[in-house]
C-alpha cells in the first residue's frame, strides 16, 4: 500500500517572511508528488529539499504570495529543454483568467522576445478534479475574497488542504467525511478572508477539529497559542503522515461530486 505525507515548505501568511509563504509537498512512498501554491521563496525552498523541479504543480489562488514564485520556476522550465513543456500546471477553470493576467499576459515572457509564457508548462485546467499519476483529486470552491476566486483540495480518505479560506464547514461535512487530514488556514484573529481561532470553535464540531493541522499564521508566537488551544500546528519541513486514501474508480469519482 502506498504511503502518502504532506510537507510544508511554509507555514505563514503573506507578512511572515520568515516562516515562508504558505505552500506544502504531496508525497508518496518519500518522493514528491504534487506542490501546492508557488510563492516568491518556493522555487529555492523546493529545490533546497529535494533537489530539483516539482512534478506537478497545483495552485489554489493568484495572491502572490501563492503565484509570485512562477516566473522563477517559468525560467527554471523554459531553459532546460528536457524540462520545457512538460511540467503540469493545475488551475481551476475560474482561477485560471486572473493567473494569467497575474503572471502571463505580458507579451514578453524573455527579453528576447518570441516565447509565450504558458509554453515553459504543460497548462491543465481543471473543474471538478483531476487524475495525477493514476489518483483522483477532488477541489472545491473556498471562501477567500470572490466566488470562483479560489479552491481547495482533497484526496478521499487522506487529506483536505484548504488554501486561504473563510470556514467552511459546508464543504468539510463532504470532503473530510472520512476521517482526512484537514489542512486549514487559521491564525489567531480571523478576518473577511481568512479563518480565526474562534471561527474554529464556532464552525466547526469537535470531531472535525481534531483532525485539523493549522496553518497560514502569522508568526511562531501564534503557532504557539494556536497550540495551547489544542490544535495540531504545521511547521517547516516536518512530513506529516497521512492516512491511506480510499480505493478510487471511474465510477466512484463521478458519485463523489456533490449534487
Amino acid at each position: 500500500m502506498d504511503a502518502f505525507e504532506l510537507q510544508f515548505l511554509g507555514t505563514g501568511n503573506a507578512m511572515a517572511v520568515d516562516l515562508g509563504e504558505s505552500s506544502a509537498v504531496l508525497l508518496r512512498n518519500g518522493r514528491p508528488m504534487l506542490l501546492i501554491d508557488c510563492g516568491p521563496q518556493v522555487p529555492s525552498r523546493y529545490r533546497e529539499q529535494f533537489g530539483g523541479p516539482p512534478p506537478a504543480l497545483y495552485i489554489t489562488h493568484t495572491h502572490l504570495d501563492h503565484v509570485g514564485g512562477l516566473e522563477r520556476l517559468f525560467v527554471e522550465q523554459w531553459f532546460d529543454p528536457y524540462r520545457r513543456g512538460r511540467l503540469p500546471v493545475l488551475v481551476p477553470v475560474t482561477v485560471l483568467p486572473l493567473l494569467h493576467m497575474r503572471v502571463a499576459d505580458h507579451p514578453n515572457a524573455l527579453a528576447e522576445g518570441g516565447t509565450n509564457f504558458w509554453e515553459a508548462f504543460r497548462l491543465v485546467p481543471v473543474s471538478r478534479g483531476f487524475w495525477l499519476d493514476g489518483v483522483w483529486f477532488d477541489i472545491f470552491p473556498v471562501r477567500h475574497h470572490a466566488v470562483g476566486a479560489a479552491y481547495g483540495l482533497a484526496l478521499r480518505g487522506s487529506f483536505v488542504y484548504t488554501g486561504d479560506t473563510r470556514p467552511i464547514p459546508e464543504m468539510l461535512r463532504h470532503y473530510a467525511a472520512d476521517g482526512e487530514t484537514v489542512f486549514h488556514d487559521c491564525a489567531l484573529q480571523g478576518n473577511p478572508s481568512h479563518t480565526g481561532l474562534e471561527d474554529l470553535a464556532r464552525e466547526y464540531p469537535d470531531e472535525l477539529r481534531r483532525q485539523l493541522v493549522l496553518y497560514h499564521y502569522g508568526d511562531g508566537a501564534e503557532a504557539q497559542a494556536l497550540r495551547h488551544a489544542g490544535y495540531r500546528v504545521a511547521a517547516l519541513g516536518v512530513r506529516i503522515p497521512l492516512p491511506s486514501p480510499l480505493p478510487q474508480s471511474p465510477e466512484s469519482v463521478v458519485r463523489r461530486t456533490p449534487a
